[in-house]
């Protein structure tokens, strides 16, 4: 009911507003707007999926319902839609595959880019390795292997520091703040709480981890990236799109904490490569992910007129 309500008001917006486009993110200002926006005579929709989400990882009958449901949805929402955007080719293919959209209105870029002038290189402050994971409290984040995975290294490496930085979620596929706190008080990791500005705790971090299941382009991956830091991910869509593997980072399995740990284990013993890989990462991002690129490319798709950058 809340998102029938969601969708007539965004319906009365646009029949108020007539805007002469509109650009949709994230799964339901893309469903709603772009059902909504059919009403409006000459308004140029496009949407940008930046995720499959929770409703796309079918391993259960109640997700497969709701797979159904959200696929079905798309369908009529971006029906109309003039491009629509994506941050991996998988994610493309998906939909593609699932005859949600023709293959003409696709169209793939970098992710969402980073302010590469806010998010800037800084040294590295502590001489004991600090694995670093973001991510809203959720099992699809990779926390639980990240948790495992710290429990491995310390039991080698006692002085390593694993820090846990994200708020609680109302999914159904939370982690709840007791179950961090367990593993808190058998010293695996140390829960940051949740913030605003991240960037303090990747200035204070050696290597940053996302251990998740699936993403779009991981922002949290970019911005480590931006501000010098190596990066171990996942061999999952999104991730591995991110990391040029034994460049800047490495990619492991998912839902593999052992070969996370492993990789955590290398940096430690191998402690005069963390400033270089994070020099790399650097580059690649002042390469790929400068957020001034990405919106001209934006910019570009929805057919307004480029500018150059400053």
């Amino acid at each position: 009911m809340q998102d029938l309500q969601t969708m007539s008001s965004l319906r009365r917006a646009c029949a108020e507003i007539k805007p002469d486009m509109v650009l949709a993110y994230t799964v339901k200002p893309v469903i709603w707007g772009g059902i909504a926006a059919h009403g409006v005579d000459g308004l140029k929709f496009f949407a940008m999926i930046e995720g499959l989400g929770y409703s796309f990882q079918a391993n259960s009958w109640k997700k497969k319902v709701l797979n159904r449901i959200v696929e079905f949805l798309y369908k009529i929402s971006l029906s109309r839609a003039e491009k629509v955007i994506f941050l991996n080719r998988d994610n493309e293919k998906e939909f593609l595959n699932r005859n949600i959209i023709h293959y003409s209105k696709g169209v793939v870029i970098d992710g969402i880019g980073v302010n590469l002038e806010k998010f800037y290189p800084s040294r590295f402050f502590s001489y004991d390795p600090v694995f670093l994971s973001i991510g809203r409290l959720l099992g699809e984040k990779g926390f639980r292997e990240f948790a495992l995975a710290a429990k491995l290294v310390k039991q080698k490496y006692p002085q390593a520091k694993f820090q846990i930085l994200g708020g609680e979620d109302p999914s159904s596929d939370s982690i709840s703040i007791k179950e961090i706190k367990t593993w808190e008080n058998q010293a695996w990791v140390e829960y940051l709480g949740e913030t605003t500005d991240v960037r303090p705790f990747l200035e204070a971090c050696s290597v940053y981890v996302l251990a998740s299941y699936h993403e779009g382009m991981p922002r949290t991956v970019m911005e480590a990236m931006a501000m010098g830091r190596p990066v171990i991910t996942t061999d999952a869509v999104g991730c591995r799109d991110t990391v040029q593997k034994g460049r800047n980072g490495f990619i492991v399995p998912v839902k593999d904490a052992l070969s996370l740990a492993e990789r955590m284990i290398w940096f430690i013993e191998h402690r005069n490569q963390v400033e270089k890989m994070g020099q790399e990462s650097r580059r690649i991002a002042e390469e790929r992910f400068d957020v001034r690129i990405i919106n001209q490319q934006i910019m570009e798709i929805m057919g307004l007129e480029s500018r150059a950058l400053p």
